[in-house]
């Protein structure tokens, strides 16, 4: 499993102590990449501190990925995930994301992401308009994405969306599959 913008890397520790099936491959900008290393050493740590020798050997060290770069780290994944960044993103950056991840992706390959969007040009709740609001005041290429435009870049890379799961605090997980 591809992470890409692990940010912090919390969402990497979590999710490979949870997932130990996974190989989970964090990745982020370079100026992220200490901070996922702080945490996936600080997982090592409370696992050997725990008993455990070996922390968790299915955390990678991170990647520096930056989607508007053309080439990306050849990682063999088999399923990318991210979390909270089309919004941050520029819609440039959220088309060349769909694009990588499209070349990156095999013919059976997996994509979820996670966060905010509107339905039909609509705002979900109050809170994502006001979250949107601080988005753009923020900068202004970004925004909550509309799901219709985010559905259309998955299916220019041949993902057919699977699931698509509400989640708190007005989130959703979107699933594609290459078919």
């Amino acid at each position: 499993m591809l992470e890409i913008g692990s940010g912090t890397g919390q969402h990497a520790v979590y999710f490979a102590a949870h997932l130990p099936h996974l190989i989970w491959q964090p990745a982020d900008l370079a100026e992220n990449l200490p901070g996922i290393e702080g945490w996936r050493a600080e997982a090592a740590r409370g696992s050997a501190a725990a008993g455990a020798s070996a922390g968790l050997p299915n955390l990678l060290p991170p990647l520096m990925l930056d989607v508007n770069q053309p080439q990306w780290p050849d990682t063999g994944a088999d399923a990318v995930f991210s979390a909270n960044t089309l919004h941050i993103m520029s819609w440039y950056e959220v088309r060349l994301f769909f694009a990588g991840v499209g070349r990156l992706l095999p013919a059976t390959g997996v994509l979820a992401v996670y966060g905010p969007f509107n339905y039909g040009g609509r705002y979900t709740s109050e809170s994502n308009a006001r979250f949107d609001r601080s988005l753009r005041n923020r900068d202004p290429r970004s925004g909550i994405r509309d799901f219709e435009a985010v559905d259309a870049l998955a299916a220019e890379q041949r993902l057919v969306l699977q699931r698509d799961v509400a989640m708190p605090a007005n989130n959703r997980t979107l699933v594609w599959r290459r078919g």
